[in-house]
């Protein structure tokens, strides 16, 4: 007698396989994100930690019952990852309570000059996804060392900080977060820029919308908002040591954006050449993202302070890149 499933079954695309690179707290919820909805037919993970990696496919495996059909598997040799359709890189030294994501910098941009030609090796028309922080620069080090056209490194970037801000707002204005159109743009990162300018609850631009005639989004609320979804991932590191839920949902949407080829308008950071002047360097804009990865950013018309704010962030991650020599 056949059991039934006891999950709705979400059509991954047929043969579809990501490789999930590390078995930490991030890797893994990023396996478990995509296993329970569905993301690919196979989610591989690759961890140099034997019994680590192991103890997290059983882990996954385990619960099969209660998900769409998804192989898994898992394994030190970096071959487990091969002919993957989409890697995820979340390997790398993590951030400390206190700490900028831009502390982590050098060792992160070695471990991944390190290991991408590895990959490749394996997998050689994968998309690549860099997940370890700091992401626009971790983004950077990526393309140069891999040679791939820029639509095919798709860094996280700003994808869990733009569902902050919804969520924020959706608060604020009472509505739910499908109903908020808004993003963080610019580095992942203490810079990050809210593109107040384009933001929009139902149809209604943000900076128009009103509880009982008062407007609810003033400046003052704004800026207490955006000072929110700055520290947010400072105040869950303080508490439990890493984020961990909400980046694995972010990055299984952004998968699951590829590998079904929706082509959604999502903040992820890939190679910018011209953005009102800004190029030449990887940082977060609204960009179409489907099959073939990244596109170009959208042509969205930041206000001129937005646009200030942008430049400044995109020289801070420049400067870092420089001073690695990227």
């Amino acid at each position: 007698m056949q059991v039934p499933q006891l999950f709705p079954v979400h059509s991954a695309p047929h043969g579809t396989k990501v490789a999930v690179v590390g078995a930490g707290a991030v890797g893994s919820t990023i396996a478990y994100a995509c296993q329970i909805h569905g993301v690919a037919h196979t989610v591989a993970l690759y961890d140099t930690d034997a019994a680590k990696v192991r103890a997290q496919v059983l882990d996954l495996q385990h619960g099969s019952m209660f998900t769409p059909t998804t192989a898994i598997i898992g394994s030190d040799d970096v071959g487990v990852c091969a002919d993957a359709d989409v890697v995820v890189i979340t390997a790398g030294a993590k951030q400390r309570p206190g700490q900028s994501r831009m502390a982590l910098a050098e060792a992160n941009v070695a471990m991944c000059q390190a290991l991408v030609p590895r990959l490749l090796e394996v997998a050689p028309e994968a998309i690549l996804v860099p997940v370890t922080n700091p992401v626009d620069v971790v983004t950077q080090a990526v393309l140069a060392v891999s040679g791939l056209p820029a639509h095919r490194v798709v860094g996280s970037g700003t994808v869990l900080d733009s569902s902050r801000l919804r969520s924020l707002i959706s608060e604020r204005a009472g509505v739910g977060v499908p109903s908020v159109r808004a993003y963080i743009a610019g580095e992942h990162g203490d810079s990050a820029v809210p593109l107040w300018s384009g933001a929009f609850v139902g149809s209604v631009p943000v900076s128009d919308w009103k509880v009982d005639g008062t407007p609810t989004f003033t400046q003052a609320v704004r800026d207490d908002i955006a000072r929110t979804v700055t520290n947010a991932a400072y105040e869950v590191i303080a508490g439990k040591g890493a984020t961990t839920y909400a980046v694995g949902l972010a990055a299984a949407y952004i998968l699951d954006a590829v590998l079904g080829d929706q082509r959604l308008i999502l903040p992820v950071s890939s190679l910018v050449q011209d953005f009102h002047g800004i190029g030449g360097v990887c940082m977060s804009l609204p960009r179409l993202v489907d099959r073939s990865g990244a596109g170009v950013p959208e042509p969205v018309t930041p206000s001129p302070e937005e646009l200030a704010r942008l430049r400044s962030s995109a020289a801070q991650i420049r400067k870092v890149c420089r001073d690695l020599r990227l």
